[in-house]
């Protein structure tokens, strides 16, 4: 299975599974979309990209997955609120995915801005993770 899809089955998981983001966004809304939402709140799991490790296995992998959060506000502050949730999401530790192992997760960067249109937030979660697998 490529890693960044093992990857986002987890990020999905975790984020439905935790309840402080769940009541600040409804399970439906996390998904796995692009563009604009057509529901406010929403989670979207975005772009992905994997880097094959230099080991001779070839069997190690630096994954990384963005959500885009977006909220139905002229300003950012509600939108960092849902960021501050999904990062305490995170604090717990991952250990298996489906088909590889965890050695590191991490939020690497966020960012927040304000949509053109006036009416919504955008912040964007940058999750890097180091893989190793797939498991046997």
């Amino acid at each position: 299975m490529e890693p960044s899809l093992d990857l986002q089955k987890a990020i999905r998981a975790r984020l439905i599974a935790t309840a402080p983001v769940v009541a600040l966004v409804p399970a439906a809304h996390i998904r796995e979309t692009s563009g604009t939402p057509s529901v406010f709140p929403s989670i979207l799991i975005g772009e992905g990209q994997t880097i094959i490790g230099g080991s001779i296995a070839r069997n190690r992998h630096t994954v990384f997955s963005d959500l885009h959060v977006w909220q139905t506000e002229p300003g950012l502050a509600q939108a960092k609120g849902m960021v501050g949730t999904i990062r305490q999401a995170f604090a717990a530790p991952f250990y298996t995915l489906d088909h590889h192992y965890v050695a590191d997760l991490f939020i690497a960067s966020t960012r927040f801005m304000r949509d053109p249109d006036g009416l919504h937030s955008h912040g964007v979660v940058s999750i890097e993770a180091q893989l190793v697998g797939p498991l046997s």
